[in-house]
């Protein structure tokens, strides 16, 4: 049978992914969900997308949509502006440039520290999949608008006002981004987040069989 499997916010806990991948033994089949922030804070954001490209590579079914730590790498790479440097550090980017082998926050325009498949991977991120009954993204929807009204930074970015929202989002939101003990599972929303980086457990959620696997 067919799964669907999200994966959580990796930020560059390669370990945890393969030994997650290794649990999940996932089939040609089977459809991956990766729900973004697979960089900064851990050790090897590197190893962590070449894993994601590998897979691409192999043949499985991947789709990978856009976190806010990606988006904020991605908005200064076009856009080189002083002023987010501050908010990159406090992200980890410094991290992320080390495992390029990198140490000089200059290299971050046009993405010149990473190689081309990874720049080529970052920049074609989605920001949302649909699937059912289920709306996979970062960080959640703006409970008062419909999905072709919501921005990059409503899907990446948004916490308060999507996880205190009991509305019926017509879809199941399936979310990373705020970090829980366990995952979060309500009527209208499942957060995968569980806080890799932090020590804690790296999750995935299969689905259609509500199963949480963790590394």
């Amino acid at each position: 049978m067919k799964r669907t499997i999200a994966i959580g916010d990796i930020h560059g806990a390669s370990d945890k992914l393969s030994t997650l991948l290794e649990r999940l033994s996932p089939g040609k089949e089977d459809r991956l969900i990766f729900i973004g922030d697979y960089i900064d804070r851990g050790a090897n954001s590197k190893g962590v997308i070449e894993q994601i490209i590998e897979l691409k590579r192999w043949g499985y079914d991947v789709i990978a949509l856009l976190g806010n730590h990606e988006k904020l790498l991605l908005d200064y790479a076009e856009n080189p502006d002083e002023g987010l440097v501050p908010y990159l550090r406090q992200h980890g980017i410094e991290q992320t440039l080390e495992s390029y082998g990198e140490k000089d926050l200059s290299q971050i325009p046009d993405l010149s520290f990473m190689p081309v498949e990874h720049r080529k991977f970052l920049r074609n991120l989605k920001t949302y999949h649909l699937e059912e009954k289920y709306l996979f993204v970062h960080a959640g929807i703006r409970p008062d608008r419909p999905i072709q009204e919501q921005t990059p930074s409503d899907f990446c970015e948004i916490r308060d006002v999507f996880l205190k929202a009991q509305d019926d989002f017509g879809h199941v939101v399936v979310f990373g981004h705020t970090s829980f003990e366990f995952p979060l599972v309500t009527k209208n929303k499942i957060g995968i987040d569980t806080g890799a980086v932090y020590g804690h457990l790296l999750t995935a959620l299969i689905l259609p069989d509500m199963e949480f696997i963790h590394a």
